[in-house]
């Protein structure tokens, strides 16, 4: 969200200066985990309708966001298959009159058949008999994006002082270890990390694995319905794949549990029998940060401006809410 924001403002010709508790290469926030699925459709199987509307709008403004870093390599368009296993299309059925009570066009979800499946050459007409598609959805990848985020921002003069823990956030004020900094603005991104400010603010784990699987030759998000989990599995670039798919109560971001492997895995070979030898390549979790509500906050107060909640839609709503509060800024 920071990085997102601070691009967007430097664009618009603001001076800007970042205060990072991470090292120059750090990977500690949980955007470093993220899939980066650009996904408002999907999301609606269980997100309020703001995070689908939002959402809607991230996924046109992106691509001007891409262009402009010049990181079109990044950034894949080539939709969703939602899919269940026989004993679980009671879940896609649901998903399907969610969509529809949403109102959403057939055009952006026709139900695909096994032979139309079987067509999009994913190999998943193995396993499953119908697909809903998701056409118009997309995906990022999201740890080279932020390199490329952080990149862009330094080229464009913006200073970042890394290694420096923020202790508070106040009206057009920032106090970290490095003392009290003023500014005309002050805007606080650090989702968990503001904790002791927006105390009702709570961590959601979340676990990802990337294997990599030379058999497996999906093109297209795929999203598994389950009765425990939504598997979701997120292609990358030569026959790698990122899959995920828990969502625990818990601040903890030790390594990945036993059990959620066990589930990932599992869930990933009833995909596509391909799966049973990929190999694995890395696990990563991540804390959220999420309100009570599972909703964004963008809260203006004189010259501070709190961000924050975005839970497991960052990327889907970040460009959305930076423009959000480029509004608030420009209108004063």
């Amino acid at each position: 969200m920071g990085r997102v924001l601070a691009w967007q403002l430097q664009q618009q010709g603001f001076q800007v200066i970042l205060y990072d508790q991470a090292s120059t290469d750090g990977e500690a926030a949980a955007a470093f985990v993220a899939a980066g699925m650009l996904a408002p459709y999907a999301e609606l199987e269980s997100a309020e309708s703001d995070v689908f509307q939002l959402g809607l709008r991230s996924l046109e403004l992106w691509p001007q966001i891409i262009h402009s870093l010049k990181a079109q390599h990044l950034f894949h368009a080539g939709g969703t298959l939602v899919v269940a296993h026989p004993q679980d299309q009671a879940y896609l059925q649901r998903f399907q009159q969610q969509l529809q009570y949403h109102q959403i066009a057939p055009e952006h979800s026709p139900l695909l058949s096994k032979q139309q499946l079987a067509a999009t050459n994913s190999g998943l007409a193995e396993r499953f008999d119908m697909a809903l598609s998701l056409p118009t959805e997309s995906w990022i990848y999201a740890r080279e994006l932020l390199g490329v985020l952080q990149q862009g921002l330094l080229d464009q003069g913006v200073q970042w002082h890394h290694n420096c823990a923020v202790a508070k956030v106040n009206n057009g004020q920032i106090i970290s270890a490095a003392g009290v900094h003023h500014f005309d603005w002050a805007i606080d991104c650090r989702g968990l990390g503001a904790q002791a400010q927006i105390p009702q603010l709570r961590g959601v784990r979340g676990e990802v694995i990337e294997v990599h699987a030379p058999e497996v030759d999906i093109k297209q998000m795929v999203r598994l319905m389950h009765p425990h989990y939504r598997l979701y599995l997120v292609p990358r670039d030569n026959h790698h794949y990122l899959l995920g798919a828990t969502q625990i109560e818990t601040d903890d971001q030790s390594n990945i549990s036993v059990r959620s492997a066990l589930e990932l895995l599992s869930a990933l070979y009833s995909l596509h029998p391909g799966f049973a030898e990929a190999r694995i390549v890395r696990t990563a979790t991540g804390c959220r940060p999420a309100l009570p509500d599972h909703l964004p906050s963008v809260v203006t107060d004189n010259q501070l401006i709190r961000i924050n909640g975005l839970f497991r839609h960052g990327f889907l709503l970040a460009p959305a809410l930076a423009e959000a509060a480029l509004a608030q800024i420009q209108g004063h």
